[in-house]
């Protein structure tokens, strides 16, 4: 309870000071390494700069840090959730937190505040990060999403002094935070719809807030300086607005041999219709029913001219791929695929520095879409096109780049061939072997340009690397993976990598779920709590944090189908995008997962 309000004044008591190291806990068939289990200690505890003695955070990514040192939380808020949940067994450290306070409530503290307890000085950096693990350590799943909707979050608290703290201590306020910005506030505006600019340029104005929160309320200030912009430029990926909903048929009026291994796909609007201009770099994904049953669903990038009358695809013929195999043997002129519009955020964006346009075998379609832009434009950027494939004979696309460079104000074509078998071509800019961080540096790539890269993983990974080491900005370099993105999964131990599968026990008799980016198609069963379950059971890389739609980590593109949520997200998804951590599939359901 508070008791005074100026400065040098007890604002509110300790009552308890909790500690625990992290550990290892099973948690759906999987383990979780946290810190979340606190209990109370007697006596005095030193408080360092990134912690309690005894206390340890199993996620420094998310908790822990000279930022998030200490953990806050009120026995009022315990006192809110024993009536709302209907409990009477929490003990002090039940939400995580280092110290159980008497006072000091979420919408009265704000950030940039300082409070001398016992021996020690704090400033308040932050709320508390939504996570699954709170839940975790409550047996209450939705608890994240309570915390931030009921306004009780609790806060971090940054060491200022170090010192000896102990049950019982009084905390006295020794320095108020300037813009009167409470936790509960910066908590919602960070979570929660209608968000006001003026409050959140007044958060970035607060010396004290963490790094983290202010590079979220950075991002939040830049989106709506460009909103107006944004949205006249919006693509289907992020709207769908200039395509279609679901999958539309498109006829295949002509397929051309590029390589032995290689083959190129026209496809035409089925009614004779007009189809809407692609971005440069973007790509369809295809369901082709010829294919197997169900119909499984693939993505290819666009290597067409955006702007073309039609689209135009080009697939690698792989051995071991179902729906390359059916295309390349089974395809013929005539036939009707379904599509998805045009999509992605892979794309050629405007601006003055020179391009690198980079590639790796089949991986060279989305940035030949992007070299096709530039020539139709007439820029007068320098565009560097560098390429790498096994040999001559797989040399797809070798005189159409060619064309489009040379018609270019500056251009620069460098092409590798990794056959040990074949000599080079005669002609200049054909390199044996790979490009690495010398050759780079050899070639005189610029430092100031913009690079695409786009190939197989390792190859992307290997040029990313070597990009940055001569001097490219990270933000600067930009790159597209058809496969599965990288997991977010915070917390969770780690465990060899299993490829995408059905889901272990009686399979489902529901809507049909398409993972599109791992080719796995699975009937919902309804003994999945939501899609991010389902995806999890599967082995589907997926990304998320609190598991109860409140920090969009797990946002997907859903490419068609609709779904239904319980709990409702605390601000809905933008339009094409689905929260899959809290939904279910109302109907069949294709994802770009």
């Amino acid at each position: 309870m508070t008791r005074g309000t100026g400065e040098g004044t007890t604002m509110a008591r300790l009552l308890s000071v909790n500690v625990g190291m992290p550990k290892d806990v099973p948690w759906q068939g999987r383990t979780v390494h946290t810190g979340v289990w606190k209990h109370p200690v007697t006596g005095p505890r030193t408080v360092r700069r990134l912690n309690v003695d005894g206390d340890g955070q199993g996620d420094l990514q998310g908790h822990g840090g000279e930022q998030r040192a200490v953990l806050v939380y009120q026995i009022q808020s315990y006192a809110h959730w024993q009536e709302h949940l209907g409990r009477t067994d929490f003990e002090f450290g039940q939400f995580g937190e280092n110290f159980t306070v008497d006072g000091l409530p979420d919408d009265e503290v704000c950030i940039g505040d300082r409070y001398r307890i016992g021996g020690a000085e704090f400033e308040v950096t932050q709320p508390r990060v939504t996570c699954y693990r709170v839940g975790l350590r409550l047996g209450e799943p939705e608890m994240p999403a309570l915390l931030v909707s009921h306004r009780r979050p609790g806060f971090y608290l940054r060491v200022i002094t170090e010192g000896e703290v102990r049950a019982g201590d009084d905390i006295i306020r020794t320095r108020t935070g300037p813009g009167a910005l409470s936790v509960a506030e910066i908590d919602a505006l960070l979570y929660l719809p209608g968000r006001d600019p003026d409050t959140v340029r007044r958060a970035l104005a607060i010396p004290a807030l963490s790094p983290g929160w202010r590079q979220s309320f950075l991002e939040m200030a830049e989106d709506h300086a460009t909103a107006s912009a944004a949205e006249d430029q919006a693509t289907v990926s992020a709207a769908g607005e200039r395509g279609w909903p679901g999958f539309r048929p498109l006829r295949v009026t002509r397929i051309t041999e590029e390589t032995p291994s290689v083959l190129s796909i026209r496809l035409e609007a089925e009614d004779g219709g007009s189809l809407p201009a692609a971005e440069a770099g973007q790509y369809l994904t295809l369901r082709v029913s010829g294919a197997g049953d169900p119909p499984p669903v693939r993505s290819y990038s666009l290597s067409s001219a955006p702007g073309s009358p039609a689209y135009r695809l080009s697939v690698k013929r792989d051995p071991h791929g179902v729906v390359s195999r059916y295309l390349h043997a089974g395809l013929r002129t005539g036939a009707v695929l379904e599509a998805a519009a045009p999509r992605g955020d892979f794309v050629l964006t405007p601006g003055t520095a020179p391009v690198l346009l980079i590639s790796g075998g089949i991986g060279v379609t989305p940035v030949l879409s992007m070299l096709h832009r530039l020539a139709a434009e007439r820029t007068r950027r320098p565009v560097w096109w560098i390429h790498t494939t096994r040999s001559r004979s797989q040399h797809a696309f070798a005189g159409e780049a060619h064309t489009l460079l040379a018609s270019l104000h500056e251009a620069h074509e460098h092409v590798f061939y990794t056959s040990p078998e074949e000599e080079p071509a005669p002609r200049a800019g054909v390199t044996r072997g790979r490009p690495t961080e010398d050759s780079l540096r050899d070639l005189g790539v610029p430092a100031e340009a913009t690079a695409y890269l786009c190939g197989p993983e390792g190859f992307m990974s290997a040029l990313h690397d070597a990009l940055l080491d001569i001097g490219l900005a990270a933000d600067h370099i930009h790159t597209e993976l058809f496969g599965a993105r990288g997991a977010v999964t915070p917390g969770i131990a780690g465990r060899p990598r299993t490829p995408p599968h059905q889901p272990p026990g009686r399979p489902g008799t529901g809507a049909l779920v398409t993972f599109a980016r791992s080719g796995l198609s699975v009937r919902w069963s309804p003994r999945f709590r939501s899609l991010l379950d389902l995806a999890d059971a599967c082995d589907v890389p997926t990304r998320w944090s609190c598991r109860t739609g409140v920090c969009h980590t797990c946002t997907t593109p859903i490419v068609s189908g609709n779904v239904d949520y319980s709990p409702a997200p605390l601000e809905p998804p933008a339009q094409g995008e689905v929260l899959v951590c809290c939904s279910r599939p109302e109907t069949d359901l294709v994802l770009d997962l």
